[in-house]
C-alpha cells in the first residue's frame, strides 16, 4: 500500500473536522427586538426530549463544539418543518431550551443565516425563511434534507444533479490530465480496494468522495469546481440512490479504473461513458437512472 493510502485510511478513522466560521454577518444584535406580545413563538416542547442539553449531543455533532451542535439541531428542525417559515426565533428562548449561552445562540444563528435558513432584521428579530430562500446546495442542508421528510426528493435531486455534473466533468478532465493528478486518482482507487477488502466502509467512502471531487476540480471549469462539495455530500449521505459508488465491489473499482485509463488516454468520450456506467443504478433497485421528466 502506498504511503498516501495508509495515511488516508488512518485519517478516515479519526474525528471529523470542525465547522467553518460563521462569516461576516454581524450586522446587528439578534436579541434586541422586543418579545412582548410576539405571535407564533415556536414551542420547543416538540423537539426530541432526549436531545436535552446540547452539550450531550456527541453523536452526530461531528466534533463541532456547542455552537456547531446547536446549528445542527436548529437546522434539522427548520428543514424538517418543525420550525415553519416566518416563525420567530427568540435567542433567549433558544438559550434556555438548549442550555447554552447567548454567544453560542448568536453564532449559531449567524451560520443559519449564511445558509439562507433564517433572516434577522432590526426591530423584527430572527425568523425562519421559506424553502425558496434556502441554499439548497449547502452540504449541511443536503444532509438535513436527506434525513428529513424531504428525503425522497433530496435523493432524487442529488442523483439527477450528479448525472448532470459528473459525466461532463469526466469528459472535460480528459483534456487536463497531469501525471500527479493521474497518480492521485490511482491512489484513491488503491485506497478503495484496500478498504473494501477490510470491510472499511468509512475509508472507502472518503476515498471515493476524494476521487470524484478531484475529478471535478481538474475539469478546468471553475463553475463546476464550485459544485464538487455537492458531490461529496451526496456520496456521504447514507441512504442515497444506490449507484456503483454506494455499493463497494469489484465492478465499482473497475469503473473507477476505466475512468482513469480514459483520462490518461485523453479520451473524453470514454471517460464520460465510464462515469455514466459508474452512476448507473443497480438493476435490483426499483429507483432507476434519472431520466428527463415530462412536464
Amino acid at each position: 500500500m502506498s504511503t498516501l493510502a495508509h495515511t488516508m485510511m488512518t485519517a478516515a478513522r479519526s474525528a471529523d473536522s470542525g465547522l467553518a466560521g460563521p462569516g461576516e454577518l454581524d450586522r446587528y444584535p439578534y436579541a434586541e427586538a422586543a418579545t412582548a406580545g410576539r405571535v407564533g413563538i415556536p414551542s420547543w416542547d416538540s423537539a426530541d426530549p432526549e436531545l436535552g442539553r446540547v452539550g450531550r449531543r456527541a453523536a452526530g455533532s461531528r466534533g463541532r463544539g456547542l455552537h456547531g451542535q446547536l446549528v445542527q439541531q436548529l437546522g434539522q428542525m427548520i428543514v424538517s418543518g418543525d420550525l415553519g417559515a416566518d416563525r420567530p426565533l427568540v435567542p433567549e428562548e433558544i438559550g434556555q431550551r438548549f442550555e447554552v449561552s447567548r454567544t453560542v445562540v448568536r453564532e449559531s444563528l449567524r451560520v443559519l443565516e449564511a445558509k439562507g435558513l433564517v433572516s434577522a432584521r432590526p426591530n423584527v428579530g430572527t425568523r425562519v425563511r421559506p424553502v425558496s430562500d434556502w441554499n439548497l446546495l449547502d452540504p449541511d442542508i443536503i444532509e438535513w434534507r436527506a434525513f428529513g421528510p424531504q428525503r425522497d426528493d433530496q435523493r432524487r435531486e442529488l442523483s439527477e444533479l450528479r448525472w448532470t455534473i459528473e459525466p461532463l466533468a469526466a469528459r472535460l478532465a480528459a483534456g487536463h490530465g497531469r501525471e500527479d493528478v493521474q497518480q492521485r486518482l490511482t491512489d484513491m482507487i488503491e485506497i478503495m480496494g484496500h478498504a473494501m477488502a477490510q470491510g472499511d466502509a468509512l475509508t472507502f467512502s472518503r476515498a471515493d468522495a476524494e476521487f470524484h471531487s478531484l475529478l471535478i476540480q481538474i475539469a478546468g471549469n471553475r463553475m463546476l469546481e464550485h459544485l464538487s462539495g455537492i458531490v461529496s455530500a451526496a456520496l456521504q449521505v447514507s441512504g442515497s440512490p444506490v449507484t456503483g459508488c454506494d455499493r463497494p465491489n469489484e465492478a465499482s473499482l473497475a469503473h473507477h479504473g476505466r475512468i482513469v485509463d480514459a483520462l490518461a488516454a485523453g479520451d473524453g468520450a470514454a471517460a464520460e461513458a465510464a462515469m455514466r456506467q459508474l452512476l448507473t443504478v443497480h438493476p435490483e433497485v426499483e429507483r432507476v437512472v434519472p431520466a428527463p421528466r415530462e412536464h
